[in-house]
């Protein structure tokens, strides 16, 4: 019986050593790894982190991405100056990555567009939506007819919602879709 108590008392003071010892080697790596030090370098020198390169950016996506912001912008801007189209159209045209619509077209819908949105405070949070539509719409190629009326039935529920009145929200969504078909 003694002997397997001094065994017991052995293992136990062995396990407890091995413990401590991986205790402390856990303790000093992570003091490691919080100086940026690799086990390995005897901490001494800084470890250059490895990241993955990223992929470049895809420069379609960028023109996109900036089209929208600038749409964003035109219709933000017009609430101070209602009158002043020519950025909204200009960016309009910009948004068309293939055909281009009439230059006619642009300007109708840059005029309805603007009288239902400028000074409008109800619709100010919504002119990121607004624009991204824009965007969407003047890609008439890039849309199937069951999109195009989602994005058309969306802009019909903002400008509804916002307190266009309903002739003018049909004017504007009977320019989207032209400059929609005109883009196809």
């Amino acid at each position: 019986m003694k002997i397997l108590f001094a065994i017991i008392c052995a293992l136990f003071i062995t396990g407890s050593a091995f413990a401590q010892g991986a205790y402390n080697m856990a303790k000093q790596q992570a003091k490691n790894v919080a100086n940026n030090q690799s086990p390995q370098q005897g901490g001494n020198q800084p470890v250059a982190p490895q990241y993955a390169q990223p992929a470049p950016p895809d420069p379609a996506l960028q023109a996109t991405l900036r089209n929208i912001a600038n749409l964003r912008a035109d219709l933000d801007n017009l609430d101070s100056n209602p009158t002043n189209t020519v950025p909204l159209r200009k960016d309009l045209v910009i948004a068309a990555q293939g055909t281009k619509p009439s230059p006619a077209s642009v300007e109708k819908l840059s005029k309805t567009l603007a009288a239902a949105v400028a000074g409008n405070a109800k619709l100010r949070a919504q002119h990121q939506k607004l624009a991204q539509y824009a965007h969407a719409l003047s890609n008439g190629a890039h849309l199937t007819a069951t999109q195009q009326q989602v994005i058309l039935d969306n802009v019909k529920k903002i400008l509804s919602d916002g307190g266009v009145p309903a002739e003018d929200v049909t004017t504007v969504i009977g320019d989207f879709k032209t400059i929609a078909t005109e883009t196809k």
